[in-house]
């Protein structure tokens, strides 16, 4: 789960006395953490910015399925490889070929989509040419579960359980659902001070926290990202074993 939404060194090319003489920043930037893929749309488009004020880029995308196999179909990403001048800005579709039609149409379907840059051949010698990567999800929602933006969060129908020592949590929405911290009683700070690794809950679907119920006690909060990148927050209330949402951040006033 680390290595999502996040940029990578993809490769590294040194020749002679190993001068660094390219900072691993990146070049080309995505406009957001997350794709969300409409079933009733054909297709979806993504801005890509090239924030190098000196030197053109190219940017190439593709598309994983959930398993991290690289796929054309049943989404295809348009174009798979373009030039992007020196701060200058692009876009790239992610259109739905026919066959989107026979993914589940009853929950979501889970794909990255990857954009990695490609810098211009370096035109001095004993350099070190860096590409960074942004591997994001892209998550396909069927028409048939579209969601009501005024309606109450799909969230707040995630329920916790306390099973010997770990504290299990519930999905029983057709949506993923990732949490990216736990904590007791609001504490900014993660669990015991711990790194929490982040979980993400397939539909219909339940998953360990990999934390003790005795670390998040009887009114544990938990974090969310939603469709805009945002990080709400759940508590919930414990009674027994089980606990459930009452109060989302998201929508307190």
């Amino acid at each position: 789960m680390k290595k999502h939404n996040r940029n990578y060194l993809i490769f590294g090319l040194l020749t002679g006395g190993m001068l660094l003489s390219q900072v691993a920043q990146g070049a080309i930037a995505l406009d957001r953490t997350r794709v969300i893929f409409d079933g009733e749309q054909k297709s979806i488009t993504l801005n890509i910015s090239n924030n190098n004020k000196q030197l053109p880029y190219l940017a190439q995308g593709w598309l994983e399925n959930a398993a991290g196999e690289k796929i054309t179909s049943p989404l295809v990403v348009l174009p798979p490889m373009q030039r992007v001048e020196p701060g200058a800005s692009s876009q790239i579709k992610i259109e739905a070929l026919p066959a989107a039609k026979q993914l589940p149409q009853d929950r979501e379907s889970l794909f990255y989509f990857n954009l990695r840059e490609v810098p211009p051949k370096a035109d001095k010698p004993n350099t070190l040419q860096i590409a960074l990567q942004t591997r994001v999800k892209l998550f396909y929602r069927p028409s048939a579960i579209k969601i009501d933006k005024l309606a109450t969060p799909i969230q707040d129908k995630l329920t916790l359980n306390k099973s010997g020592d770990k504290m299990m949590i519930k999905n029983p929405t057709p949506y993923y659902v990732t949490i990216i911290n736990a904590a007791a009683n609001e504490k900014p700070a993660v669990v015991k001070g711990k790194d929490f690794e982040p979980v993400m809950i397939a539909p219909f679907g339940e998953a360990s926290l990999g934390v003790k119920p005795s670390e998040l006690g009887n009114r544990p909060v938990l974090t969310y990202i939603n469709d805009y990148g945002g990080r709400p927050m759940l508590t919930f209330q414990c009674q027994g074993n089980d606990c459930k949402v009452v109060e989302n951040s998201a929508t307190k006033k």
